[in-house]
């Protein structure tokens, strides 16, 4: 295993000291530091990765999440905060010396106001549980993961989390209004504001996408939209997958944006297909899903222009959901691509990186070689429209050797996407999985910004640390700077 992270001081507070102190505040059962309770927070999504933590938390007031942030800025104890545990890069992965802070409890939703279009929730409410309780108006919350079944929203504030929908209607950065959080030494900062804006630089921007690096999330404030009067998904199959990539380019360049824009390759197509059966066409090479939403004239308009449009990219079948039972159904499928693909292998290697549409069909063909390649196999699930990428790597972590190759395959995947003008994440965040792909995107200058930005909320560095931004020192130690000096770390990619 390639997992690399800078060793951490040794905290003011020996466990037992520490345990002893959160004591003083928090229930006994609100502490966990025995082997067995620690378990089930030994990683998130990305599986791969796993370590005990040193301790747990688990508070339910506010109280006593600002105690805990004082007492360990006083110690110099660093502090991981841990939502729904669904991440898929290694974000929440415990460290030693660290203490591990989960917000799960804070799971109410405070107020959904109507007439603002908004709600304001608990950090640890489940995003669809918004859209649930919104519908009740006519609205809902647009962001839409995989996993909204059960991650949370400070969750997807923390990794900007996108989803199906987010082509037309953006990430989380998009739809949230205001952020509450707490700093390291316990003050209470509100980002953003009730209304479209805010006074000041926008922090609101800078907290969506920063991983638990500059506060601990304690109220989300998002936008909710009415829901459309209709909704409607088409299915086309193809028998390349270059030309379901060049199909996007095509519905995007007509001037069309749909509310979501969806690609899965046939190893992804007969995995979900076997595990939901929502009726894919299992010999097509590759399938688009494309949903169009708005009015009803529109709407069926835009069907027959995104008809003709595939048929012309060479669709060897188009079909669209007869009702909304049916278009629930096909995003069904999408939905469920990443636990289906688990059908496939005893392990798999999620990807996560953005292109420009235009270079799609390059990259895909450019995996298809990198597959053979590292001799693993790999289904492609794409949020095709905005060009985010989710190649799944198929492999054995029981086979010595095969968690470090699929780990190089990835690391190849995410270079390719920088060098066709890409980035090395979309929507799961850096964590430590892509740290090292960092050191390949960001020169020196940028990555002391970073560094710098951090330090302004979080001076002594004790939150998440070692996670999404690399030091300087760990750059050159991997090699990757060179980068910037007109190479890959991936001879292959040399070509593009």
């Amino acid at each position: 295993m390639s997992l690399y992270i800078e060793k951490l001081p040794t905290p003011g507070l020996t466990r037992e000291e520490f345990v002893r102190a959160l004591h003083n505040f928090l229930p006994v059962e609100s502490v966990l530091c025995d082997p067995a309770s620690l378990r089930p927070y030994e990683c998130d999504g990305l599986s791969a990765y796993r370590e005990l933590p040193w301790v747990v938390a688990i508070p339910d007031q506010l109280e006593h999440v600002q105690a805990i942030l004082k007492l360990c800025h006083a110690h110099q104890i660093p502090v991981i905060a841990r939502g729904a545990g669904t991440g898929l890069s290694g974000g929440a992965l415990p460290r030693d010396n660290c203490l591990l802070l989960s917000m799960a409890k804070f799971n109410q939703i405070i107020a959904i106001d109507p007439a603002n279009r908004s709600a304001r929730v608990q950090p640890g409410v489940r995003n669809l549980a918004i859209s649930e309780a919104a519908g009740a108006y006519g609205l809902y919350y647009a962001p839409d993961p995989s996993s909204q079944i059960a991650c949370s929203i400070g969750g997807n504030v923390a990794e900007n989390s996108g989803g199906v929908h987010c082509l037309k209607y953006g990430l989380t950065v998009h739809n949230v209004l205001q952020v509450q959080l707490l700093t390291i030494d316990g003050e209470f900062v509100t980002l953003g504001s009730q209304a479209l804006d805010g006074p000041g630089l926008d922090l609101l921007a800078v907290c969506n996408g920063s991983e638990g690096l500059l506060g601990i999330i304690t109220e989300v404030t998002v936008k909710l939209l009415p829901k459309p009067e209709r909704a409607q998904v088409m299915l086309a199959a193809f028998d390349d997958i270059t030309k379901a990539g060049a199909a996007v380019g095509n519905i995007i360049a007509a001037g069309i944006i749909p509310a979501g824009l969806e690609m899965m390759d046939n190893l992804a197509i007969r995995a979900a297909e076997a595990f939901v059966h929502v009726g894919y066409p299992i010999d097509a090479a590759a399938i688009l899903l494309c949903e169009l939403d708005g009015t009803n004239a529109e709407v069926s308009e835009q069907l027959l222009r995104v008809h003709n449009l595939l048929l012309t990219a060479g669709a060897t079948q188009v079909r669209t959901a007869k009702d909304d039972h049916e278009r629930l159904q096909l995003w069904k499928g999408r939905k469920s691509a990443f636990p289906a693909v688990g059908r496939l292998a005893p392990d798999y290697y999620c990807m996560d990186g953005t292109i420009p549409r235009k270079e799609l069909p390059t990259v895909l063909r450019t995996i298809a070689e990198l597959s053979q390649q590292y001799q693993l196999p790999v289904a492609n699930v794409f949020h095709a429209g905005d060009g985010n990428l989710h190649p799944l790597i198929l492999f054995d972590a029981n086979k010595p050797g095969e968690l470090r190759k699929a780990e190089e395959f990835g690391a190849a995947i995410l270079e390719l996407c920088v060098k066709v003008g890409g980035t090395i994440t979309g929507e799961h965040g850096v964590g430590i999985e892509k740290i090292n792909q960092m050191c390949v995107q960001f020169a020196t200058a940028e990555l002391q910004q970073f560094h710098a930005l951090k330090s302004a909320f979080d001076p002594a560095g004790l939150l998440n640390p070692g996670k999404a931004i690399p030091t300087l020192q760990r750059c050159a130690e991997h090699g990757a700077m060179h980068v910037h000096h007109g190479k890959l770390a991936h001879p292959e990619l040399e070509r593009f």
